[in-house]
């Protein structure tokens, strides 16, 4: 009978439901160690919402930033790199390289329309091997130099290079000769060329072909240079300003055209390629 009176003790129910937050779900910034949920840090194109830095983000990342919806095809999709002087380990790089960026090489080449403008646009992936300048590199920005000019499109190029990759010894270095050969022939015939530098912009690459556009701009607080501070500064013998590598600093001092926030790079390229085309300017943009 008393075991009709026994009260008995169920365990208590959580009102509220705990939600599992997957650990993917959070980014830290590098330069600020700001950490936020990650798709923050997408609808802000991988820009720092507390500091503003600029992360690295894919090549195809500014392809899609840059090029209009539908409107993208990949080009020169075949070519691959080899190992012409035998170096060592270099095809298990190469394979290593591709399993981890996922792309055929440094340079994502493309053809699409830019604020309804066609373009030609190529576009350097530091995930592959440092964005190193291999002989594809060259090949694929000389094959949209040559496609510019003969459908008049203005190119494009964004770049995130260490510099020549030295895999492939002078044979990468001859990259820097033909890239330049071609972007004269653009000049001659002022069909624009606009570069764009990311961080980091460095060696052979930022002494070639990422100085010699009709306009350059960059992204805030990319590093750009040639040697890196070290090297000059034990050549020189001398300290050296601080952050004279930066964006910011080339453009107070006559190197670049301009520093533009990721969030603009596609109306003020769009802006001033009508501007230098002299077409009309786009809905909401004047011309630069």
């Amino acid at each position: 009978m008393a075991a009709w009176f026994r009260k008995e003790k169920k365990p208590r129910q959580s009102r509220a439901t705990r939600l599992e937050i997957p650990p993917d779900a959070w980014e830290k910034c590098e330069a600020c160690d700001h950490t936020d949920i990650r798709e923050k840090f997408l609808r802000s194109l991988n820009v720092c919402p507390n500091c503003d830095y600029h992360r690295r983000i894919r090549a195809t990342d500014y392809a899609n930033i840059l090029i209009d919806d539908g409107t993208q095809e990949e080009l020169e999709v075949d070519l691959r790199s080899t190992d012409p002087l035998g170096f060592p380990d270099y095809p298990a790089r190469l394979k290593k390289a591709i399993t981890n960026a996922g792309d055929s090489d440094a340079l994502y080449a493309v053809g699409g329309m830019l604020d309804g403008l066609p373009v030609s646009l190529g576009v350097m992936d530091f995930a592959f091997m440092g964005g190193s300048m291999g002989s594809v590199v060259g090949e694929k920005i000389a094959r949209l130099g040559v496609r510019s000019l003969e459908r008049k499109y203005p190119l494009i190029v964004i770049s995130a290079s260490g510099g020549a990759r030295m895999q492939e010894g002078v044979l990468s270095l001859m990259q820097m000769a033909k890239v330049a050969a071609v972007l004269a022939q653009l000049a001659e015939r002022r069909i624009p060329f606009i570069s764009i530098l990311t961080n980091p912009t460095t060696g052979g690459v930022s002494a070639s072909f990422a100085m010699l556009g009709d306009a350059i701009m960059a992204e805030p607080g990319a590093v750009i240079g040639f040697a890196g501070p070290r090297v000059i500064k034990q050549t020189l013998g001398q300290d050296l300003p601080q952050g004279f590598q930066t964006s910011e600093f080339l453009l107070d001092h006559g190197m670049l055209d301009m520093v533009v926030h990721r969030k603009n790079l596609k109306g003020t390229v769009g802006a001033l390629l009508r501007h230098m085309s002299g077409r009309p300017a786009a809905a909401g943009w004047a011309a630069v």
